[in-house]
Parts: structure tokens; C-alpha cells; sequence
């Protein structure tokens, strides 16, 4: 640390500022003689001076222990840097919580969907609708997810419409697995008609019959997708 500099750098300052020492003496409340010894070196202010120093001269503390002004546009460059570094940092953090929450509620959808199919009976009803739900929910944090992995729009969308493909697949099978090797009735059943000896059951790619006089035995009837299709607009 050079005194000498530094009581230069401080004179300087001060001749700034078109003042006295005795007018800086007064601003700081001490004597002229603390000031002049500053201004040639043979003493530093007290590190309590340092801080009201600096604002008074409108500079920095490192400037005046340097005993020079620094560059002001590699100052501000270096300040652009911190600041971009901090946000950066700060983007980071994000995006690390949204993969967090984006797995989390994954596996949130697939607990509501093997809790639906585990605990609602297929003749509840309830059991699709949650099943739907959780398979939603998944299918929303899917697609973050791989939006935030993979950045071409066309491969997100196919990736997507595969999630939605599968998940109707799954769906689809282990409900003609359960009616046809379990006689359970259809749990994704769009349509359900009553009558006098039946119940029919309608989904999308077959209908299933239930015998009311014969304890609950199904009686399959595979229908065209196209007709089971477009009995839903009739």
C-alpha cells in the first residue's frame, strides 16, 4: 500500500471538489492537521473515515486504497459480467427445480393411475376417471420435460402424441385383460346400456355383454373400431 499515492489521490480529490482542507477538516468533524497529514502521506484514515471518504469524493474504497480511479468501463464490463453470471447462476437453479417438479409430477400420475386401477373396482366408474386424470397430469409434465431436453419442435410433438399412443395402448390392453381373463366389466366403457337380461358395455375397439341371469358371465362381441367409433356421434 502506498501513503504517498494515496495522500496524492486524496489531495487530488479534494482540489476536485474545490475545497479547503480545513472545509474537509469540517465535513469529516476532524482537525486540519489530520487532513494534511493524509494528503502527504504520512498517515491513512482510520478505516472508520474510509466509507463517508468515499461517498463524500464520490468514488470507491478500493479506489482510494489504490490511490487511483479505476477504469470505468472495465469497471462496469466487470460489473455486466457479475450480473450475468448471477442470473445465469440464477437461471440455473430454475431450471434444475423445474426438472425436479417435472419428475415429481410424473410419478405423481403414474401413483394416481396404478391407485385408480388398484382401488376403485372396474364397475366404479371412478376408477377410469382418475385413471384419466393421472394420465393428463403425466402427459403435461412428459411434455416440459422433454421440452426442456429436446429443442426441435417437430421431435417434442412426436414425442408427445408417443406418450398419448402408449398410454391409450396400456390403458386399452390391461382393460381387455381384466374383461376377458378376469370377467371383469370394461373400465373405460364409453356407453353403457341397460337391458332386461344384459348390460352392454361399449368402448372403443369392443363391446362387451353381460348376462345379468347367468351370475355375471361376459359374453364378447368384437365389433370394427369404425362402427364402435362412430356410434359415439349417434
Amino acid at each position: 500500500m502506498d501513503q504517498k499515492k494515496i495522500g496524492n489521490f486524496l489531495k487530488e480529490l479534494r482540489k476536485e471538489k474545490n475545497i479547503t482542507q480545513e472545509d474537509l477538516a469540517e465535513e469529516l468533524n476532524v482537525s486540519n492537521r489530520t487532513v494534511s497529514r493524509w494528503e502527504n502521506g504520512n498517515n491513512m484514515p482510520d478505516i472508520s473515515l474510509l466509507t463517508q471518504i468515499a461517498q463524500f469524493y464520490n468514488v470507491s474504497i478500493p479506489e482510494i486504497v489504490d490511490g487511483e480511479r479505476k477504469n470505468e468501463s472495465k469497471n462496469q464490463s466487470e460489473i455486466d459480467t457479475a450480473v450475468k453470471m448471477a442470473e445465469y447462476s440464477k437461471n440455473e437453479v430454475k431450471i434444475e427445480k423445474k426438472k425436479v417438479a417435472n419428475i415429481f409430477f410424473m410419478a405423481f400420475g403414474i401413483f394416481i393411475i396404478i391407485s385408480a386401477f388398484a382401488i376403485f373396482p372396474n364397475d366404479s366408474g371412478w376408477g377410469g376417471k382418475y385413471s384419466i386424470i393421472g394420465a393428463i397430469i403425466f402427459i403435461i409434465s412428459f411434455y416440459f420435460k422433454i421440452k426442456s431436453v429436446v429443442a426441435n419442435k417437430f421431435l417434442q410433438i412426436f414425442a408427445v402424441v408417443l406418450c398419448i399412443v402408449s398410454l391409450f395402448g396400456i390403458f386399452t390392453v390391461t382393460d381387455y385383460i381384466a374383461v376377458s381373463e378376469y370377467h371383469q366389466v370394461p373400465r373405460f366403457a364409453y356407453e353403457k346400456i341397460y337391458g332386461d337380461e344384459q348390460v352392454e358395455y361399449k368402448t372403443l375397439f369392443y363391446t362387451v355383454i353381460q348376462s345379468i341371469e347367468k351370475d355375471h358371465t361376459y359374453i364378447f362381441v368384437c365389433k370394427i373400431y369404425v362402427r364402435s367409433f362412430c356410434s359415439l356421434f349417434h
